[in-house]
C-alpha cells in the first residue's frame, strides 16, 4: 500500500528491551500431508488467538515462506515473560498443538520439523533503519520515528537507550 510508505529514513520507536521470537516448520517429506498439515494449520490459529488479545503481549508478526518446505514467523513480543506465559497457558491454542506434535515425533514421525529461537535484546543492543518503507519489523510492532532522533549512523542508533537516551 503506497499510502503507508513513510518517506525518508525512519527507525523503530522501541523503548527499552526488544523481544524477537522466530518460529518455523520444515516439511521433510512433501507427500506426508497427514504429518505436516496439522503443524501448518496450528500457527494461524495461534496468531489469530494472539491478535485478538492485545494484553497477551504479541506486538506484531510477519509470516515468511522459503521455497516449498520452509515457513517461518517472526514475532515481536512486549516481554519474554509474556511469550513464555502464552506458551504454557492452559486453554490456549499452543499447548494442544505442541502436545500433538510431540506425540507424532515420539512415534517416529520425522516428516515435519519445527524450530524456534527467542531473543531478548537489551535496550541499546539493537538498531533499525527503514528508508521509504511502510512500518515493517520492529517498527510495525512498536511504531516508528525519524531516524535522526536516535542518530544519523547505525552505531549511534545501536547505542540509543543504553545510557537512558
Amino acid at each position: 500500500m503506497a499510502g503507508d510508505v513513510r518517506a525518508g529514513r525512519t527507525t523503530a520507536a522501541v523503548r527499552g528491551d526488544a523481544v524477537v521470537f522466530l518460529i518455523g516448520m520444515r516439511i521433510n517429506k512433501l507427500r506426508a500431508l497427514r504429518s505436516w498439515v496439522p503443524v501448518l494449520t496450528a500457527m494461524p490459529r495461534m496468531l489469530k488467538e494472539l491478535s485478538k488479545d492485545p494484553a497477551g503481549g504479541l506486538l506484531g508478526f510477519r509470516v515468511m515462506v522459503g521455497g516449498l518446505r520452509d515457513i517461518s514467523v517472526v514475532q515481536y513480543w512486549e516481554s519474554h515473560e509474556a511469550l513464555f506465559a502464552y506458551a504454557s497457558a492452559a486453554g490456549k491454542e499452543h499447548r494442544p498443538a505442541w502436545a500433538a506434535y510431540n506425540r507424532r515425533a515420539r512415534n517416529g514421525g520425522s516428516d515435519v520439523g519445527i524450530w524456534h529461537e527467542t531473543y531478548a535484546v537489551p535496550a541499546g543492543r539493537y538498531e533499525t533503519l527503514y528508508v521509504n518503507m511502510p512500518p515493517y519489523g520492529l517498527a510495525a510492532a512498536h511504531g516508528n520515528e525519524p531516524a535522526d532522533r536516535r542518530g544519523e549512523r547505525a552505531a549511534e542508533r545501536m547505542s540509543y537507550g543504553s545510557t537512558g537516551g
